[in-house]
């Protein structure tokens, strides 16, 4: 007699291939172990990627996500492997990045037992997931997973977590799917309100300084080409986020720069300056805003968001525009006014000459006698990669030098731990983002610190071949603590400095090329070799142990106040 019927952990392969899931990563033990006998089977529709840590599993799952936009899928066993991949897990929520994680768990009977690898990961994780349940009998799967999908790919996008018991990847099942399209009570995108819309264009018609503030939810919402349109039509100089970056040709003419901290000279301190702030896909995120006292106090602030949690959270705004940016950009694109702004555009090129002449020629450039920049590597990267890489890069002083100096032609080309600031999140995003888009060069861009929180994912480029660039800008300590250390703490280097292992000899155990580089005139001809190189390749740059990121805004003071020394 003919049956339907089919085991839980088949009915999740299942699952994930009629969501078009096709590349997962993970690590496999007890509780999730029947998953991965079908995997076993399923090897030939569905790559799996054995990963070194757990941690890395969900930053490459991430990378994958944000290079391609599809939702990135990673796999875990109960107890530590599900732990390990909460810091991911936050990093995609804060973030905003579709992820979904499978985690096995203890049988339904040992629940509350303190069996053995068991956490309550349900709990452990509620607070940094947009969504999670656990699957205690086999029937809930294919309606568990479809929702998952639904809800990490809708609206803002987010991490789910499903958590599976052992006894529900066992049992059987009539098995079914239909995809999720909607959810009672869950609205993923606001209607948008023509009122707003229009209410939002007068402001905008009417402005005589307006500056706009961009940030990922334009490469979210696919939003590239009418937010381009948009710049164009107004004439109002755009400044990004981190993660707003690459949603606008670095090269554009009204690309003025990026915002907040170590961002470029002139968009913080006209930020203060102008009568209209139009800000779209951002978050008014504090390394962004500085000090709310003081941010933009004299303007009034549109803000075109999908959240409405975003709305007044930080900077009260004139006019709120609720809905997908997309959508929003087409209806108020018609009521805009032909403008250039051209006065005012001009005083923003006035301050980025003074950034130039007192920060970013010398960066670019050293005249100072001193050991390789930061800034020149990544120029360096620049001028062979002439704009069309993908920049993966990791956190502290590095990604700022990062973000601040790579070209880019086309979107979701930088991909960077925002909101967490996630140390380790470089080398696994890198493998994620090339496996995910493997015809774009994809470059690593790692502190020496941040390195070692994940280094083991070098076996995972070993194993998998996959060509990925990584670059190690090594200043032999925790730079962008030491350098607050330096600005605020009399130089008392407290715990930054760092006694590194050889890694190029590191780098050669793994069967990666690998090469150091120490002297500035051999940087050149070590990046072109890099990124001629068809396979994985490992280049260590030995950069001024003391250089500092500048411009600077210090914690608490108003964007105003930014420093360039």
């Amino acid at each position: 007699m003919e049956t339907n019927k089919i085991s839980g952990a088949e009915a999740v392969i299942r699952c994930l291939l009629a969501e078009g899931v096709d590349l997962v990563y993970g690590y496999p033990g007890g509780a999730i172990m029947p998953v991965y006998d079908e995997l076993y089977k399923f090897k030939d529709e569905l790559h799996h990627v054995l990963v070194r840590h757990e941690q890395g599993a969900t930053h490459a799952a991430q990378g994958f996500a944000r290079a391609t936009g599809k939702v990135g899928v990673a796999i875990a066993t109960s107890g530590p492997g599900a732990t390990n991949l909460v810091t991911g897990i936050a990093d995609a929520q804060i973030d905003s990045t579709p992820m979904v994680c499978i985690t096995g768990q203890v049988g339904k009977h040992l629940l509350g037992s303190d069996a053995f690898q068991e956490t309550d990961i349900i709990g452990i994780s509620t607070p940094v997931t947009k969504w999670n349940y656990q699957i205690t009998e086999a029937s809930e799967i294919p309606e568990i997973m479809a929702k998952a999908f639904y809800i990490a790919r809708s609206g803002r996008p987010g991490p789910v977590l499903v958590d599976i018991t052992k006894n529900a990847q066992f049992d059987l099942l009539d098995f079914s799917y239909e995809k999720c399209t909607a959810i009672r009570s869950y609205v993923a995108v606001p209607k948008l309100k023509l009122k707003k819309v229009e209410e939002a264009a007068a402001i905008i018609n009417n402005a005589k300084k307006p500056l706009i503030v961009f940030g990922q939810g334009i490469i979210l919402g696919k939003a590239e080409e009418l937010f381009k349109a948009f710049v164009e039509k107004t004439g109002i100089p755009a400044a990004w986020t981190i993660l707003g970056l690459s949603a606008l040709p670095t090269d554009h003419p009204l690309n003025v720069g990026m915002l907040g901290m170590h961002g470029n000279y002139a968009p913080n301190i006209m930020t203060n300056e102008c009568d209209v702030l139009i800000a779209l896909g951002m978050r008014f995120d504090d390394r962004v805003t500085g000090n709310l006292e003081t941010y933009a106090k004299q303007a009034k602030v549109i803000h075109f968001d999908i959240d409405p949690a975003e709305i007044d959270k930080n900077v009260k705004t004139e006019v709120a525009v609720l809905g997908d940016v997309k959508e929003s950009l087409e209806a108020i694109l018609p009521l805009i006014a032909n403008k250039s702004h051209d006065d005012w555009h001009t005083k923003f090129k006035e301050l980025y000459k003074i950034e130039c002449e007192k920060v970013i020629n010398e960066e670019l450039a050293p005249t100072n006698g001193k050991g390789i920049s930061m800034g020149e590597t990544i120029e360096m990267i620049n001028k062979h990669s002439k704009g069309d890489a993908i920049m993966v890069s990791d956190v502290g002083q590095h990604q700022m030098f990062t973000c601040r100096y790579s070209k880019f032609n086309q979107s979701k080309s930088n991909v960077t731990s925002g909101g967490l600031g996630t140390m380790g999140f470089a080398l696994p995003a890198a493998i994620g983002a090339k496996m995910g888009m493997p015809d774009r060069e994809v470059v690593a861009i790692i502190g020496d610190g941040g390195f070692q929180m994940t280094i083991q994912e070098l076996g995972t480029i070993f194993q998998t071949k996959v060509p990925v660039k990584i670059v190690v800008l090594n200043n032999e300590f925790l730079g962008m603590v030491r350098q607050w250390q330096e600005l605020f703490f009399d130089r008392r280097y407290a715990s930054t400095e760092m006694t590194n292992p050889n890694f190029t000899a590191i780098a050669e155990g793994y069967y990666i090329k690998a090469k150091k580089v120490t002297k500035r005139e051999d940087l050149d001809a070590a990046v072109a070799e890099m990124l001629a190189s068809k396979e994985s390749y490992f280049l260590e740059v030995m950069v001024e142990k003391e250089n500092n990121v500048f411009p600077m805004i210090p914690t608490g003071a108003s964007v105003s106040d930014i420093r360039l020394s």
